[in-house]
């Protein structure tokens, strides 16, 4: 098969499109065609090298997949699949009781094995899930990491109801494309930041009722609170970091929840204590999560009240492009390699 390869960290020439051996799956797994794979952070990542972080090279990235099965146990060949791309061991107590992305063993495709930036990609049979039949498979591969991770953050660890005001940070992102679309699905209203006219325009697409300039207005979080009545938010969406931390903290309401999966801007931030327990805030982390809940949001998916959001389709041997492109912030939503 053909695909993309890291074999040591380094700049986009780390990555590399070859011919390899067809995988083979074991017990429990499946063989996948793949139509489709998306881009996200941990792809850079993974090309890049993490300092403490140690990923097993040589390594084929890619962790949004979608495609045809061709041997799985239980499923039609030829079947289209989306895959959940967090592989849990699926017997321990956390996995047991739905709590997969919780698993001592846990790990993400193209993270901790090979992925699916590949013409073929062997996963876990417990990992497929229909193709909803009214999109597409750039569309299927560009939602399940990011609005994973989005509706984990906002309806499980934050709680969001109707009548939440959500602050969502670039808005640009998969993960805040996804997060907006999430909040407006449950009767918050939103508002957006983004570093580009076009990028606050698709925001308020997306069913954000503001969206903020961040480099043209860099007093943002005063403006978030002149936006609600001097109120500040209830949840602000976090996963920008370094850049964001303290505007995010200051743009929360009394009792709000900063709920934070990431720190592309650094993670080295300065938290004021008194700001916090004097307002009652509220600092949560998330991390993925579960398989039930990709389930729940593939039924959203499949029924028109969520979808992807694609920025380009490119193939495989552009992926050195895909890689720069994501990398500059020039998309909006998701870059999807077809092989």
């Amino acid at each position: 098969m053909r695909a993309a390869i890291i074999r040591q960290h380094g700049d986009l020439d780390a990555i590399r499109v070859e011919t390899l051996d067809d995988p083979t799956p074991g017990p429990g797994e499946a063989l996948i065609e793949v139509r489709a794979c998306a881009l996200n952070h941990m792809d850079l990542w993974a090309r890049k090298g993490i300092p403490g972080f140690s990923f097993p090279l040589p390594l084929v990235p890619g962790c949004d997949i979608a495609g045809i099965v061709r041997v799985a146990p239980g499923w039609d060949p030829g079947t289209e699949v989306v895959i959940q791309p967090g592989v849990s061991c699926g017997t321990c107590a956390r996995c047991l009781e739905g709590s997969d992305n919780l698993c001592a063993e846990y790990g993400i495709l193209g993270e901790t094995q090979d992925g699916g930036c590949a013409e073929l990609v062997v996963v876990p049979t417990d990992n497929l899930l229909p193709k909803p039949p009214n999109i597409s498979f750039a569309e299927a591969a560009a939602y399940p990491l990011t609005m994973l991770t989005a509706w984990h953050m906002l309806v499980t660890r934050a709680g969001v109801k109707k009548g939440d005001t959500v602050l969502v940070h670039a808005a640009g992102s998969g993960v805040g494309s996804a997060a907006i679309q999430i909040a407006a699905l449950h009767g918050a209203t939103v508002f957006a930041t983004a570093g580009t006219p076009e990028k606050c325009e698709q925001a308020l697409k997306l069913g954000a009722s503001e969206a903020i300039n961040y480099r043209h207005d860099t007093q943002w979080s005063k403006t978030v609170f002149s936006l609600n009545e001097r109120r500040g938010v209830d949840i602000v969406i976090e996963h920008v970091g370094q850049a964001t931390f303290d505007g995010s903290l200051r743009a929360l309401a009394p009792g709000g929840r900063m709920v934070t999966c990431g720190a592309t801007t650094g993670a080295n931030v300065t938290l004021p204590l008194n700001r916090l327990f004097f307002k009652n805030l509220s600092i949560i982390g998330s991390t993925m999560g579960t398989k039930d809940e990709l389930k729940a949001i593939t039924r959203h998916v499949a029924q028109g009240e969520l979808r992807a959001t694609v920025d380009r389709v490119l193939p495989l041997d552009a992926v050195k492009e895909a890689h720069r492109a994501l990398e500059a912030r020039e998309a909006f939503g998701k870059i999807v390699i077809t092989p």
